[in-house]
């Protein structure tokens, strides 16, 4: 009987310690850098994923965050903050004309994009989430390479 009612005590109180540390809700930052655009028209927009099937999502509207930074010396970089624990991606648009839209000659974007953990965008390699995707669960600085058709 004592160890049933020291078992039971112990696990409320691991219960309880555990529900205090999800209370906590410890958030993280992620700065997002590009660099190397060909040039320091319009703006960079950054917009942030949380979930899988979100990308593609040529209308940005699948996205958790979006935010927006002027261009210096060809390079533009942005902090997005209070984020929880999770699996994110990043997708970059160097929108020149600043219509926060992903404009297109043919069929291919005439203005920069990029997705995080992506070198090169082509048929075979398209972008999705789960290959752009990668965990936050400290504050974390990635670099983002924008890619011109």
């Amino acid at each position: 009987m004592k160890q049933l009612l020291l078992f039971a005590l112990v696990s409320i109180s691991l219960l309880t310690l555990s529900s205090f540390n999800n209370q906590k809700g410890e958030n993280f930052s992620l700065t997002v850098e590009v660099n190397g655009l060909q040039n320091s028209k319009g703006i960079v927009q950054f917009a942030l994923y949380n979930k899988d099937g979100t990308i593609p999502d040529e209308d940005y509207k699948k996205c958790c965050k979006i935010l927006k930074e002027k261009i210096q010396n060809g390079s533009s970089k942005v902090t997005f903050s209070n984020l929880p624990v999770g699996k994110y991606a990043v997708n970059i648009l160097h929108d020149e004309n600043e219509n926060g839209e992903i404009d297109k000659g043919f069929i291919l974007p005439i203005e920069g994009i990029g997705f995080s953990n992506y070198e090169s965008i082509g048929l075979t390699n398209r972008p999705n989430f789960s290959k752009a995707s990668f965990e936050l669960n400290c504050d974390k600085k990635i670099s983002v390479k924008v890619i011109y058709m």
